[in-house]
C-alpha cells in the first residue's frame, strides 16, 4: 500500500520525502520492522519509540510517522509528523487491514466490572441467533468458533485491526469487545467505528496507571465522547457515573436500571444458587446466572441486543439459556455439602458484589470463608480495602497470594491485613501460599456453608518474579473435591 494511502485519515503537520512510496509492512516496534515497512513512533509508558527510529532505519523502515522529527532527516526516507503518533498507529493499523471496523457491527464494552459477561454472553447470544460473530475478551478472544488466545484485555491496535480483519474474511457480521481504561488513554481503539457501547460501572481500579479516579473515569468517559452520531450508548443508570459517560457523546443515549425508570428496566424477584428469577421491561424470566450485579450484567446485554435490531421476547429466551462465564461466579459442590465459588473478583467493589450475592442467597443460613490475595505491582490502595470488604461481609477470610509478579507475596498480605481492626484477627488468617489457603477453607468448610475464592477467576496461572507457573483455582477445588 502507498504511504499516502495510509496516512489518508490523518491530520498531518509535515510530510517530507515521497508520500507514494510503497510500504510492506506496518509497526510500532522497531525490532519487528523489516525492509519496506513504516515505523510509527510513539512515547509509552515504558520508552519512547522516537529514540528507535535510528534502529528502525537500520532494520528497513522507509517511512516514519512520528510526533517529534528527529534532528538529522535520512535521504531517501519519508517523514510524516503529526500531532498525535498514538491516534496515528490506531489509524494506520485500520487502514492496513482495509478498515475492518467499517465492515462489522462492532460493540464496545467499558467499566470496572462485568466487562467480560456482558461481551461474551453477546457473542453466544448473536452466535445462538445464527450470526458470524467475533469476540475480543480478558478470557480468550473467538473468530466463529475458533479460539485465539488473550494476551491483554484490549489487543494493541495492530494485533486488534488484525484480528478484526480475520473476523470479517471468516464472514463476520458483528463482533463484541472489551474496552479498557488503558486502551482508550493508549488510543489503541483509534480509527475504529463502533456500533455501539456499553457502560457497567465505575469503581476504584487501576490507579497505579491513572493516578486519580478522576482521570480513570474521563479515561472511560473518552470511549463514549467517540462514538458517532447512529451509534448507541448503552449506560448502567444506577451507577453514580452512568449518566456521566453520555454528557458528550454523539450516539442515541439509553439506560438500563433495577431501581429507577430506564429503557430497560429490570426487577429482581428470587434469588438461588442456581439462578435469579428476574422481570425485564415486566416479562419475566429465570436466568442462570446469581447475584444484583449479574441481573445489571444481563439487562446490558439484553439492551443491546434490543438495540441491535433483534427481537425483545426471542432475546429473553435466548438470556435464559445462557450459561456463566469461566471463572465468573463459577459454582462447584463439594461432597460434603458445602459449595464453593470461584470469581475473577479483584477490586473492592467486586468483591463486595459477589460476597453480597452470595449472602442474599444464604440468607444467614450458612458461613461465607472467602480466600482472597492481591496482586503485585498493582494499586497498592486498595489492598487493605479488599481486606476490610472481605472481612466485613464474610464470617471467616484468609488472606493469600495472588500474582505477586515481582513483589514479595507476604509483604502484599501485609499491605491488606493493614485494612483489619484488632478485632478482626479472630476471624482471619494469612496463608500465602494459595494452594495451602484453598485446601484449608475446604478443611473449614461444613455442610451448607461457602467458599469464596477471589481474584484469579478463569486464570490458569500464577505470576512470580516475571514467570508464569500453572496455577488453576478451580482445578485445585475440585483436586480437594475428589480427595
Amino acid at each position: 500500500m502507498e504511504l499516502q494511502n495510509l496516512i489518508s485519515t490523518l491530520d498531518a503537520v509535515s510530510i517530507t520525502g515521497n508520500p507514494a512510496i510503497a510500504i510492506e509492512g506496518i509497526h510500532s516496534d522497531s525490532r519487528k520492522i523489516k525492509p519496506g515497512f513504516l515505523f510509527i513512533a510513539v512515547s509509552g509508558t515504558q520508552s519512547d519509540g522516537h529514540d528507535y527510529i535510528g534502529k528502525a532505519i537500520e532494520n528497513g523502515a522507509v517511512a516514519i510517522v512520528c510526533r517529534i522529527l528527529p534532528e538529522t532527516m535520512q535521504e531517501g526516507i519519508s517523514y510524516v509528523q503529526t500531532n498525535d503518533s498514538a491516534e496515528a498507529l490506531g489509524r494506520i493499523a485500520s487502514m492496513w487491514n482495509g478498515e475492518p471496523s467499517k465492515h462489522l457491527k462492532l460493540v464496545g464494552v467499558t467499566g470496572t466490572n462485568g466487562k467480560t459477561t456482558i461481551a461474551t454472553l453477546l457473542y453466544d447470544i448473536f452466535r445462538k441467533l445464527g450470526y458470524q460473530t467475533g469476540l475480543l475478551s480478558t478470557v480468550c478472544n473467538y473468530i466463529n468458533e475458533t479460539a485465539v488466545p488473550a494476551t491483554h484485555t484490549t489487543p494493541d491496535p495492530i494485533e486488534l485491526n488484525g484480528l478484526l480483519a480475520q473476523m470479517v474474511e471468516a464472514g463476520c457480521d458483528y463482533a463484541f469487545m472489551e474496552v479498557s481504561s488503558h486502551s482508550v488513554d493508549q488510543k489503541r481503539i483509534a480509527g475504529l467505528q463502533f456500533q455501539g457501547g456499553i457502560f457497567t460501572n465505575l469503581t476504584r481500579d487501576h490507579l497505579d496507571y491513572h493516578k486519580t479516579f478522576e482521570a480513570y473515569r474521563d479515561a472511560k468517559k473518552g470511549f463514549f465522547d467517540r462514538l458517532p452520531a447512529g451509534a448507541f450508548a448503552l449506560t448502567n443508570k444506577d451507577d453514580k457515573n452512568g449518566l456521566f459517560m453520555l454528557q458528550n457523546t454523539k450516539a442515541e443515549k439509553q439506560t438500563y436500571s433495577l431501581l429507577a425508570l430506564a429503557d430497560f428496566k429490570g426487577k429482581i424477584l428470587e434469588t438461588h444458587f442456581d439462578g435469579t428469577l428476574m422481570t425485564i421491561n415486566e416479562k419475566e424470566v429465570a436466568m442462570q446466572f446469581v447475584g444484583k450485579f449479574n441481573a445489571y450484567n444481563l439487562l446490558a446485554v439484553y439492551g443491546a441486543t434490543v438495540l441491535l435490531g433483534q427481537n425483545p421476547d426471542e432475546v429473553l429466551v435466548l438470556l435464559s439459556a445462557l450459561h456463566s462465564v469461566s471463572g465468573r461466579f463459577q459454582t462447584f459442590r463439594s461432597p460434603e455439602g458445602y459449595t464453593a465459588i470461584v470469581d475473577y473478583a479483584h477490586t473492592p467493589d467486586a468483591l463486595t458484589n459477589v460476597l453480597n450475592a452470595i449472602r442474599e442467597v444464604l440468607n444467614g443460613k450458612g458461613n461465607i470463608i472467602t480466600v482472597v490475595g492481591c496482586g503485585g505491582n498493582r494499586d497498592k490502595g486498595k489492598r487493605p480495602i479488599m481486606a476490610k470488604e472481605a472481612v466485613r461481609l464474610s464470617n471467616y477470610v484468609i488472606l493469600t497470594s495472588d500474582n505477586p509478579r515481582f513483589e514479595e507475596p507476604d509483604d502484599i498480605i501485609r499491605d491488606m491485613a493493614e485494612g483489619l481492626e484488632a478485632t478482626d484477627n479472630k476471624k482471619s488468617l494469612k496463608i500465602t501460599d494459595r494452594k495451602e489457603a484453598i485446601r484449608t477453607a475446604c478443611l473449614l468448610a461444613q455442610t451448607g456453608d461457602v467458599i469464596l475464592i477471589a481474584g484469579k477467576g478463569h486464570e490458569d496461572y500464577q505470576e512470580v518474579k516475571g514467570l508464569k507457573h500453572h496455577f488453576d483455582d478451580r482445578e485445585i477445588v475440585q483436586e480437594f473435591f475428589k480427595a
